[in-house]
């Protein structure tokens, strides 16, 4: 062609969490039977959103209302409604034009980053959650910007690190904070959070907190929304449907937008994100009429704590049996519904392997794992051999070894079975 019309960031779009699938579809086909540990989804895994909740949402479908458009930032009722929750938390407050919904959080963080300057870089944790960490450095053209998460400290941030870097790199001018974290599952307390907030306010920052786990946070954890920590400082935060009812399927997110009003630059920023979305006219109708229903129900709150307990339930039974090699490192998670399982460092190697007994699988597989990190050569091998798909660690930004694991099986002999084969399998591959 004539011209290049290839963005100069194409090369930074890359989402493991989903790449993996199409090498577990090739084994699929090779006749590997598949245990699915790689995406987010409670309802890939089995769980049923309560009856009482298919029931608003039923009698929603039966109004016309729903099937029309709606205004580009959102159902001004449900708006009205999600102010009034953040303002009832105390600190920042906001009003209805604060709140902006989109087809899904995907949606917002493809918009939140695709209409910074590319100049503006945003740091954000290591290991990273891929959509944000892609996304961001796909809008720059080059590599993501990343702050330490400490394994030795619970997965907290290392705000020295955060500090130092922001420091010395001008072109930073936000700061990413998930929380709860994925894939860690880390929870930052408020004095944590007070302290990201504070090197923000005193170097000039935005602030983005990634909130869609904010509901799942176990009963030993204590946490806070941003606005009840931001103060002055302009900053976002991302909320959503998918993990709470849950509705993953709906594609369903809104962000909470504070300070833009004392902050010109920041509000014009904004305003370019909410007119591209009203390129697209609006977002989805449905479920955004769902939420005052549902949220403002007084059964959500035992929905809500039935959930943290379970998932919390599985955290102990995980780390029981993952602990039973001496070859794995694990950090409860204190929310979410995800576990970073880490290898003691120096165990892996390139010439470790699992046996695979069929012939095509194993000629698959051993050309996949050439020059691949080595642990994402394990990942393969446990994919080909014992057909569990997880993620690895350094696919998610990140230098340390490892793979994630979801909490979401349902099934309790089939979780239990997937952790212990894992178990099994690090033990063979270690010692192969």
């Amino acid at each position: 062609m004539r011209r290049d019309i290839v963005h100069a960031g194409s090369r930074q779009l890359s989402y493991e969490i989903r790449e993996i699938v199409a090498v577990a579809e090739e084994l699929k086909q090779l006749g590997v039977e598949i245990t699915w540990e790689n995406i987010g989804d409670p309802i890939t895994k089995g769980e049923k959103v309560p009856d009482w909740i298919k029931n608003i949402i039923t009698d929603l479908v039966s109004d016309d209302k729903t099937y029309g458009y709606v205004a580009t930032r959102g159902v001004e009722s449900t708006q009205v409604f999600l102010a009034d929750q953040v303002n009832k938390r105390g600190g920042c407050q906001i009003s209805k034009n604060d709140i902006v919904f989109f087809n899904g959080l995907g949606d917002a963080v493809a918009k939140i980053f695709g209409f910074l300057k590319r100049e503006a870089r945003v740091i954000g944790p290591s290991p990273a959650y891929s959509t944000h960490s892609s996304a961001e450095a796909a809008h720059s053209g080059y590599s993501h910007l990343t702050y330490e998460l400490d394994p030795q400290n619970n997965w907290m941030p290392d705000l020295t690190d955060i500090e130092n870097k922001v420091k010395y790199n001008d072109a930073i001018a936000g700061i990413l904070i998930i929380n709860p974290d994925n894939p860690t599952g880390a929870v930052y307390p408020k004095d944590i959070l007070e302290k990201m907030v504070d090197i923000a306010r005193r170097y000039k920052l935005f602030v983005i907190c990634d909130e869609i786990y904010a509901h799942i946070v176990y009963e030993d954890a204590a946490t806070v929304h941003l606005s009840e920590v931001i103060g002055d400082v302009p900053g976002v935060a991302l909320r959503g449907i998918s993990k709470e009812y849950p509705w993953p399927g709906a594609r369903c997110g809104w962000i909470e937008v504070f300070n833009q009003d004392k902050y010109p630059m920041f509000k014009q920023y904004i305003q370019s994100i909410v007119s591209a979305k009203m390129l697209e006219v609006c977002s989805t109708s449905l479920p955004q009429y769902s939420i005052p229903k549902v949220i403002g129900d007084p059964r959500y709150i035992d929905h809500l704590t039935h959930r943290k307990k379970m998932f919390e339930s599985r955290v102990e039974e995980a780390y029981t049996i993952l602990t039973k090699t001496p070859a794995l490192k694990i950090i409860k998670p204190k929310g979410a519904f995800y576990m970073a399982v880490l290898f003691e460092d120096g165990i892996l190697n390139q010439n470790q392997k699992l046996d695979i007994q069929d012939p095509a699988v194993r000629q698959y597989i051993e050309e996949k794992v050439k020059g691949v990190e080595v642990d994402k050569r394990f990942v393969y091998y446990l994919l080909a051999a014992k057909g569990i798909c997880v993620v690895p660690l350094t696919g998610f930004c990140c230098t340390r070894k490892g793979f994630r694991i979801t909490l979401l099986e349902t099934d309790d002999e089939k979780r239990r079975w997937t952790w212990e084969t894992i178990v099994d399998a690090v033990e063979e591959y270690i010692h192969s």
